[in-house]
């Protein structure tokens, strides 16, 4: 099977959806399949394209299997809405173009955000007639509108006009959890339609250690790992580091990149935080230092971030059996999982004195720490292995291009040999 693959976000970019869309390709190219990715210049999270690809408008790489073709985007340093809107804009515009020399593949594969690549996949769809998926990893339109990022106006309109396109002329609609496949459900696609593709655990993840019972009184390091935008509402953390700054044995890590990383790192310089540490993204080998020496893990959404997103950090840190206290509304899809996991505690979002009273009290009880580590490793080993989810891609893109070939030969008999459409 010939596949083209068109998503924003792939290797070396570390976090976010890079990880899985690289994961996916090179596990499709190594069961044999052609993949070519036609992505952008790496840029995630620190918004800077590295020093190798600046000033290129297009490259092309060869990495396990899977040829990369890149092509230029616009990058902002600071990110408003308008800007955010040229940055995807001139990514759909550049890899419609690149994806346009390419010869004809059997199956489109595309990844969203950015929903606009829908508008490029419609029209390839229809210029190589082959179907395509659409994998949603983020309900864009409802988290703009939900976070304030864009008002009810004509580009909301126009935003949810394209979604409905993209979802009704795909073969196959794919999310990450059941609360987000529900959510396109109820916008009217059928649900037979509508499938799961999970993301996954490392294997390497489960070789950390434990959080173990402590005898004795020791120091509890609590820290976020991953991005530092508006979805995160990490300012939650600052507040909790500042109402909890008397007890010493506490310490906040913040490990990452993002949007915010400059406002936040100035508001903890302003407040005073030496109980506080902020660092940039980490080589994978410092990183999985750092997740060890975690005593507790955070995961924080702003109040209205309920089922549109399911970040990738909850997998890592059930893996690494680090026990969760996740900040975010009850009806999220991560309380869910938290809850049901047994990994840790749910608080109210933005609720910095809930915060800080549950990171004491779990300060105070080593074993429960310990009992949630244990939990939510079990969880993670259950639901989320590497080789089953991509096993299921697999058969479900395998079940697409095949039943689009059937259609076509029996359309194609009785015809004449001149008459019936050409193989890839």
């Amino acid at each position: 099977m010939r596949i083209v693959y068109l998503g924003i976000n792939y290797w070396p970019d570390e976090t976010g959806i890079a990880p899985f869309s690289t994961g996916r390709c090179e596990y499709l190219a190594a069961r044999g399949h052609e993949v070519i990715a036609c992505t952008a210049l790496p840029y995630y999270p620190q918004w800077r394209v590295p020093q190798p690809y600046r000033g290129r408008l297009a490259c092309r790489e060869e990495r396990n299997g899977v040829t990369i073709l890149r092509s230029w985007l616009y990058v902002p340093r600071r990110l408003n809405a308008v800007r955010r809107v040229a940055h995807e804009a001139s990514f759909v515009a550049s890899s419609f173009a690149n994806a346009c020399f390419r010869k004809r593949p059997d199956l489109l594969f595309v990844t969203s955000p950015p929903l606009g690549l829908a508008a490029g996949a419609i029209a390839l769809s229809r210029i190589w007639r082959i179907p395509y998926v659409f994998h949603v990893a983020d309900l864009q339109p409802d988290a703009a509108v939900d976070l304030g990022m864009l008002q009810p106006g004509g580009m909301v309109k126009g935003l949810y006009c394209l979604e409905r396109a993209a979802y009704r002329n795909a073969a196959l609609v794919s999310t990450l959890t059941d609360t987000m496949r529900q959510r396109i459900i109820a916008k009217g696609i059928s649900p037979e339609k509508v499938t799961l593709f999970s993301d996954w655990v490392e294997p390497q993840l489960f070789l950390i250690p434990p959080v173990a019972v402590s005898p004795t009184p020791h120091e509890l390091v609590v820290a976020h790992f991953g991005n530092m935008g508006v979805k995160q509402g990490l300012e939650v953390v600052l507040d909790a580091a500042r109402l909890t700054a008397d007890r010493k044995q506490i310490r906040y890590l913040l490990v990452g990149d993002g949007a915010a990383r400059p406002t936040l790192e100035a508001k903890a310089a302003a407040m005073g935080l030496s109980n506080l540490q902020i660092l940039p993204l980490q080589p994978t080998g410092r990183f999985l230092e750092l997740l060890s020496s975690s005593s507790l893990c955070l995961v924080t959404q702003q109040a209205n971030v309920a089922d549109i997103v399911f970040p990738s950090k909850v997998l890592t840190l059930l893996a690494a059996a680090r026990p969760v206290i996740a900040s975010a509304s009850a009806a999220s899809e991560v309380a869910r999982v938290v809850v049901e996991a047994g990994a840790g505690r749910v608080v109210p979002a933005e609720d910095a004195g809930q915060l800080a009273v549950a990171i004491i009290e779990l300060s105070r009880s080593p074993a429960r720490l310990a009992a949630m580590s244990t939990a939510g490793r079990a969880y993670a080993a259950l639901h989320w292995k590497r080789e089953a989810a991509l096993q299921e891609l697999e058969a479900r893109l395998l079940g697409v291009a095949n039943g689009i070939s059937r259609v076509a030969e029996s359309a194609a008999v009785g015809a004449a040999p001149d008459e019936a459409e050409p193989q890839a």
